[in-house]
């Protein structure tokens, strides 16, 4: 395993990537990483500026004879995806990311990676540091706790940036320029239960474990089909629990808002005589679902064992009613884009479904390029939970950023890419929520596109960056800065 990613090429882009996984940046927990941008900039003498929201502004003036040069923002955002594999014993507020060097690829041992967007970090880094590139007017936006909720952006003020383009470096695909992106909301469900004391005598607890699903990013990778951990264990229960007399003690299933759920696990009691024909019965359901899932998912491991009992289980009646909502509940591709084929328009992430004290907390993403399918998809999935008797309530809405085919670096970039590999790169919009939707609320004059090196998996432990494609960006950003549209 090769863990020396800094003598990669480009060396100034790679020594800053390592520099970044060595330091924990999960969401909500980014002082460190904040620190390390700002002594950056005291080092480099940088004018900076941190503002209310936890956002870093760095600025860095033309080099000469490029004063006539349009103002370019570059846009990254500080923190991470903390998604590991079970087995993996580690700690995203303390531990460092192991990344190696797998083949053509840079991946993490057994954690998300971090090049999402730690490499649009490093990129902007190496720009701020270099000697060597013709540049105008610069300005480097690193925004904070993009990945649960886009907080750094939504707490951008009016008047902090001058930069007349926003350069977004958080997409993943080398060799695409993304014109456009997709608008989100969260659906918040609640479930109040009464916890029933102690576990009925002659009565087994047994533990139902799904594992082994690829996960993967909520916007991103939702047209792949994956399996949904929690739709997965709640078909399970459905198909179950009139059966056998059944008993739900609690669930736990999925993790972030943003990521297709990789993991679940219910424990639940039955009577000692049906303990066996469950496990059976889980048995078999196992190899339907792989069998149903060839070709998208190779490692589904749905287990059942025997547990110590649980003190409580949930009552009868809520938990019926979960099962129900969570089995009807609109998961994943909802419509495809007829203006752009293969994208797709709306979709919903089934994200989270957890029990504790009392209250089953259940979370889904929806998405949308078309505000009002977004905002009914919503509503959609809190008719399903109410006329279950839950509480539901929506929040965190964003608009999506709407393509503007006449931009000026959009032509500029086009010429770039061509001028440097021969061919004309592809104009895409993307199914997940980039920051310039919201930066262009409050910035409505800015000219704006996102870009980056090739990414795959990101949101989940299989995410990597393809090596050759780094440097591919950062030749195409260096030039595209050299050849900036004047003022």
């Amino acid at each position: 395993m090769d863990s020396n990613i800094s003598n990669l090429s480009p060396e100034i882009v790679w020594k800053h990537f390592a520099e970044i996984c060595a330091i924990p940046h999960p969401s909500h927990n980014e002082a460190a990483i904040r620190d390390y941008i700002v002594a950056f900039a005291k080092g480099h003498g940088l004018d900076y500026t941190v503002d209310g929201a936890d956002n870093i502004i760095i600025r860095k003036p033309a080099t000469p004879g490029m004063e006539d040069r349009k103002g370019i923002i570059l846009q990254s955002h500080l923190d991470m995806v903390p998604q590991k594999n079970s087995d993996k014993e580690f700690d995203f507020d303390k531990d460092p990311i192991e990344a190696y060097v797998d083949g053509d690829w840079v991946t993490a041992n057994g954690t998300t990676l971090g090049a999402d967007n730690g490499m649009g970090v490093a990129a902007t880094l190496a720009v701020l540091e270099s000697t060597d590139i013709k540049h105008g007017y610069i300005e480097a936006l690193f925004t904070a706790s993009e990945e649960v909720g886009m907080d750094g952006a939504f707490g951008l003020k009016a008047g902090e940036l001058n930069g007349d383009i926003l350069m977004n470096l958080d997409s993943e695909t080398e060799g695409e320029l993304y014109v456009g992106c997709a608008g989100g909301v969260d659906a918040n469900i609640s479930f109040r239960y009464d916890e029933i004391g102690g576990c009925p005598e002659g009565y087994t607890a047994v533990l139902v474990e799904v594992s082994g699903l690829r996960g993967g990013h909520s916007g991103m990778e939702i047209v792949l089909q994956r399996a949904n951990a929690n739709k997965v264990l709640f078909r399970l229960l459905r198909g179950t629990m009139g059966k056998y007399d059944m008993k739900l003690a609690s669930v736990d299933g999925g993790g972030l808002r943003n990521a297709i759920p990789r993991e679940g696990r219910t424990v639940v009691l039955l009577p000692d005589y049906h303990a066996d024909p469950f496990i059976r019965d889980v048995e078999n359901y196992e190899k339907l679902i792989v069998a149903e899932y060839k070709g998208i998912e190779d490692e589904i491991s749905i287990k059942a064992s025997r547990v110590d009992a649980p003190g409580s289980y949930i009552d009868e009646h809520t938990a019926v009613r979960l099962t129900d909502a969570v089995c009807g509940c609109p998961n994943g591709v909802i419509s495809m884009s007829t203006s752009m084929p293969g994208l797709v328009q709306t979709s919903s992430n089934l994200a989270r479904v957890v029990s504790e004290e009392g209250e089953i907390r259940i979370q889904c993403l929806v998405r949308s390029s078309v505000n009002s399918e977004k905002f009914n998809l919503a509503a959609d999935i809190s008719s399903v939970f109410r006329l279950a008797g839950a509480e539901c309530e929506t929040s965190g809405a964003y608009d999506g950023w709407n393509p503007d085919m006449d931009s000026p670096i959009l032509k500029t970039m086009l010429e770039s890419y061509k001028s440097l590999y021969g061919k004309t790169p592809e104009i895409m919009a993307i199914h997940a929520g980039l920051e310039c939707g919201i930066i262009g609320g409050v910035y409505p004059d800015l000219d704006m596109i996102s870009f980056g090196p090739t990414i795959k998996y990101p949101h989940s432990p299989d995410e990597k960056v393809e090596i050759a494609s780094v440097g591919r960006f950062w030749e195409f950003l260096r030039f595209t800065l050299e050849n900036a549209p004047k003022k």
